[in-house]
């Protein structure tokens, strides 16, 4: 779809060049990649090579929103795949959300991922059940983001479309099902208090994910958005260590 708003100021995709090894970040719904724009420029300064590609519908109008699909979004991921490989032999895939159960169904489809990492995955956002089946209204007013920090500003909607959310609970229905063909290495983020998701998300994808290789990470001082929370900083250097332990059992050029 052709989107007809124009994209907020901070909501666009960026990608930092650093070396062989890439890393793709993608936001959860109704974000945008200036929600993962902190872990962006650190792993940059790390050395990494990082792109974050804004989802169809995300960080223009929720008009638009109403209007993309969740095949949409999953593409937008892909192509972001697609265009890191150009750069980086090697990669390596971080979901947030919502972006966490996309970031799965990538897996699932190239092996070749080096290894996940995923910050309070959504399998199932309970606030929302109220809707399924429901065509009215059409849109619904949100609360603030679940951001523990204060003074943190999020770019967000306002209102969601029930379109929208039915397309996000399609996605996450359907996730648990291939879960555990997926045998990438695995790093799960889970805040110990998400007012958005619940913790027992991840402990399912734990439980359930083909691999062999499964770590786990909670956070004690961060709600849902955690990217944007007080353990960001926890965030990257656990993940940067992860990072590097799986690389040091392939060769990589960096």
């Amino acid at each position: 779809m052709k989107e007809n708003y124009p994209v907020i100021d901070g909501a666009e995709s960026f990608f930092l060049k650093g070396n062989n090894v890439g890393l793709l970040i993608t936001h959860g719904f109704m974000g945008t990649p200036q929600s993962v724009r902190f872990l962006g420029d650190k792993f940059s300064e790390l050395g990494y090579t990082v792109l974050a590609p804004r989802l169809k519908g995300h960080g223009t109008h929720y008009q638009d929103l109403e209007r993309s699909t969740s095949n949409e979004w999953f593409t937008d991921l892909e192509k972001g795949y697609t265009v890191l490989k150009e750069h980086c032999p090697t990669i390596f895939v971080i979901g947030q959300s919502m972006g966490g159960a996309l970031a799965l169904w990538l897996a699932n489809k190239y092996q070749d991922i080096e290894g996940l990492i995923l910050i309070n995955a959504a399998l199932s956002v309970p606030s929302y059940d109220q809707w399924i089946g429901k065509t009215s209204p059409s849109y619904i007013s949100e609360t603030a983001p679940d951001i523990k920090l204060k003074g943190v500003h999020e770019i967000t909607y306002k209102k969601v479309p029930i379109l929208s959310i039915h397309e996000l609970q399609a996605l996450l229905k359907n996730t648990p099902g291939i879960i555990p063909k997926i045998t990438n290495p695995i790093l799960c983020f889970k805040s110990a208090e998400d007012h958005v998701v619940p913790p027992e998300n991840t402990d399912f994808i734990l439980k359930h994910i083909g691999s062999n290789q499964k770590e786990a990470v909670t956070l004690s001082n961060s709600y849902h958005v955690a990217s944007m929370d007080n353990d960001r900083e926890l965030i990257i250097k656990k993940s940067h260590l992860y990072i590097q332990k799986l690389l040091q059992k392939v060769e990589v050029v960096l």
